[in-house]
């Protein structure tokens, strides 16, 4: 059985996360889609948000499942005896920053795998910074992110 891990902030999740979760799930016997508490960056919405907002999200995906962390993504796959990380890239500045952290993770750890996924054309220009941006200036998703992200965004906005 493969179980692999993709991991990010997914602040918030977006079709262009949608795309690589729906077909990493049909590579993979098991996906966990690991929220990363990234401590640098100041959060839209909060890991449990978050967490709910990919669960309702990917419910048609049956072998999906959800977690978070805080700390180094070896130590987490070890913990839940993963052996692949699944990585989205939608540009060649994402696969430079994704292919030094991969090699990091092979630093740390020679048993993980990273594998790529190339994006669906239609969703790389779409980002969860984006989506923030829209967000700061009373804009909604549409288009770009899930139902129940354009509704969460926008209890956030009247809730300013």
């Amino acid at each position: 059985m493969t179980k692999a891990v993709c991991s990010g902030s997914f602040d918030p999740v977006t079709f262009g996360h949608l795309d690589i979760f729906e077909r990493g799930a049909k590579i993979f016997d098991e996906l966990v889609v690991c929220i990363f508490h990234n401590v640098r960056k100041a959060s839209f919405f909060t890991v449990e948000e978050r967490a709910k907002l990919i669960k309702d999200a990917t419910a048609h995906i049956k072998n999906i499942t959800v977690d978070s962390f805080s700390g180094l993504i070896p130590d987490y796959m070890r913990k839940i005896k993963a052996t692949t990380l699944l990585r989205g890239v939608r540009s060649v500045y994402d696969l430079e920053y994704e292919e030094r952290e991969a090699r990091m993770v092979s630093h740390l750890d020679k048993d993980i795998e990273t594998v790529f996924l190339l994006t669906n054309p239609v969703y790389s220009h779409i980002s969860s910074s984006a989506v923030r941006e829209l967000a700061a200036f009373n804009r909604l998703p549409v288009g770009l992110a899930p139902e129940n992200v354009i509704k969460a965004v926008e209890q956030k906005l009247i809730g300013k």
